[in-house]
């Protein structure tokens, strides 16, 4: 199942996010890219669109983003797919991965967007 809230803002301007793009498009064909978030979430419906349209961007193959669509519970905890394995308390969450291993994440809200949060990760996790 697809989270709606992916689906790219066609408002969303790349050229005001270059450097951040540029990370994603230069590691587009080693990374995977998971999202959690529920199409009933202000913060998801706020944010991911945005995403959505910088992966677009960059050149992200569909295949290499999963959608994990999220679910609150009564008590206010997560459930839905790899919540647990993944320590998914808040949403939306943003887990960026190569060969299995964790490079950056986002969760649920910072000071900049949620492509320039994760490309100043993949920066630094993949200097060399």
């Amino acid at each position: 199942m697809e989270l709606e809230t992916m689906r790219p803002n066609p408002a969303w301007d790349p050229a005001a996010y270059d450097d951040a793009v540029a990370t994603f498009e230069r590691l587009a064909d080693e990374i995977e890219v998971r999202v959690w978030g529920g199409d009933w979430c202000k913060d998801c419906r706020a944010q991911l669109p945005d995403f959505g349209a910088a992966l677009d961007a960059a050149g992200i193959p569909d295949e290499r983003v999963h959608h994990h669509p999220v679910e609150k519970r009564d008590d206010g905890s997560k459930a839905g797919e790899l919540v647990e394995e993944y320590g998914v308390e808040y949403i939306p969450t943003v887990v960026v991965e190569r060969d299995g291993e964790e490079l950056a994440r986002f969760v649920e809200e910072e000071s900049v967007p949620i492509v320039v949060h994760l490309a100043d990760q993949l920066e630094t996790a993949t200097a060399v």
